[in-house]
């Protein structure tokens, strides 16, 4: 058997939500998976909260931020952040439509927190920092940029990614932010 680490219970927690098909999986399903206690997993996460909000943020940086794939050596900083944004929004609405299961889990324990969501996105934050040449520590301006976009990002908008005017929507909300960058 493998040492147990909080890495390999990340990985195991997330294979098993994939194989169950289900965001409920329990810490017994994971020990089990594990071959070791419930309790043996408290050593590694302060609580179930902790442990979900780590499944989901990696889930997160894999299944979207490291997707997004960009060349801004040919492009302006204002059409790389555009081609940007539009792949950070098709990336989170593929994710809605395709793999369900890991969107629930991820709106549950990140999207319904702003905290850990702000968390979250500072690798976002920080991509729009470094397309723009902001050099801002803060990253406050990165912020307000994505944030403009949140109905291309959080849940509570997911039934209106699926409209016929949602790329229309979007290049309408870019063409508004785009004067003032």
């Amino acid at each position: 058997m493998e040492k147990i680490s909080r890495k390999i219970i990340l990985k195991t927690a997330q294979e098993i939500i994939i194989e169950t098909k289900n965001s409920e999986v329990s810490l017994s399903q994971i020990a089990n998976g594990l071959g070791v206690t419930h309790a043996a997993i408290y050593k590694y996460f302060e609580s179930k909260q902790v442990l979900w909000e780590e499944v989901s943020s990696a889930w997160f940086k894999e299944e979207i931020i490291d997707k997004i794939k960009f060349d801004n050596k040919t492009n302006s900083r204002v059409d790389t952040l555009h081609s940007w944004l539009y792949q950070f929004a098709n990336l989170k609405k593929n994710t809605y439509i395709n793999d369900r299961t890991m969107f629930t889990l991820n709106t549950k324990y990140v999207d319904n927190h702003p905290k850990v969501l702000r968390k979250v996105l500072q690798p976002a934050y920080q991509e729009i920092d470094r397309i723009m040449d902001f050099n801002d520590p803060s990253l406050k301006r990165a912020e307000a940029i994505l944030s403009a976009f949140a109905i291309f990002s959080l849940p509570t908008f997911k039934e209106t990614w699926l409209d016929s005017d949602y790329q229309d929507r979007f290049d309408t909300l870019w063409n508004i932010i785009k004067s003032g960058l």
